[in-house]
């Protein structure tokens, strides 16, 4: 079986607490965007991962599908299989590419082995994996509290809508970017703010990380900047970083205003 995890933007991120844990409390909301990668499993005598497109580094056990499959083997027992990634979304860049994939190795061992888990029983092991993992168990806009794993239906739609994401050569590690945090809490609800017209957002719409990552990576900050001075009606840093994307209302080509940059575009839907 093959299927193609998306990414997702965040539409503003506040850091409200630090938590015992170690972790935070955070609120937001996660927007599926449909440049994705290519995942394939299916039954095999012996398990094989293999990994084309965009290098993974570190250690081929640590990849989020493995240890996706992993869970569901420790529970269910379910037998080999052979699983293909094709990584086309961008790492370090905020747009939770290794989250989705792992997300969307659970659905696909859930649907090959037959194991008839709910979407929140899948929500709950793809918490196991990541904060915002199992944001992506459905395919739907969602606000995000808790460590992001705690989720609801977002009313926001950004249909018809343009999108423009780029990423300059900057890796941005969870940890860098929560260094420059001071966790806090602000009058202004994301939801209540999304419900405003998107020409509101610019002033009212915030994300936390970017004060702090602007100030170490100044090319982040030119981005959002230059996303503005072509027109774009929001604009922002998505996570963590390093990506940046901009809203458009009508389709625009701008390639050539990003150049030497990963870059993507498409309509939203």
């Amino acid at each position: 079986m093959v299927s193609f995890p998306h990414c997702k933007i965040n539409l503003g991120l506040n850091v409200v607490s630090k938590r015992p844990d170690g972790f935070h409390n955070v609120e937001t909301c996660f927007y599926p965007v449909p440049r994705t990668d290519i995942l394939e499993i299916i039954p095999s005598s012996e398990f094989l991962f293999t990994q084309s497109g965009i290098s993974v580094p570190g250690i081929q056990d640590d990849n989020l599908c493995i240890k996706a499959y992993q869970l569901l083997k420790k529970d269910f027992g379910i037998g080999n299989v052979k699983m293909h990634l094709h990584k086309i979304t961008p790492l370090g860049a905020g747009l939770g590419g290794g989250s989705s994939d792992a997300a969307f190795a659970l659905r696909l061992l859930n649907s090959i082995f037959d194991l008839k888990l709910s979407t929140e029983h899948l929500k709950k092991y793809a918490s196991q994996l990541g904060s915002d993992c199992s944001f992506f168990v459905e395919d739907i806009p969602m606000m995000g509290t808790g460590r992001g794993e705690i989720l609801s239906p977002a009313t926001t739609r950004l249909i018809g809508l343009y999108l423009v994401l780029t990423k300059p050569d900057v890796h941005v590690s969870t940890a860098e970017a929560y260094s420059g945090i001071v966790p806090q809490k602000t009058g202004f609800s994301i939801a209540e703010i999304l419900k405003l017209p998107i020409a509101e957002w610019k002033s009212k719409l915030k994300n936390d990380f970017e004060k702090s990552i602007f100030e170490k990576y100044p090319l982040i900050s030119d981005l959002k900047e230059k996303m503005y001075s072509c027109g774009a009606a929001y604009a922002g840093m998505s996570g963590s970083g390093s990506s940046v994307f901009g809203l458009f209302e009508k389709p625009v080509e701008l390639k050539k205003e990003f150049p030497d940059l990963d870059y993507w575009s498409g309509e939203l839907k």
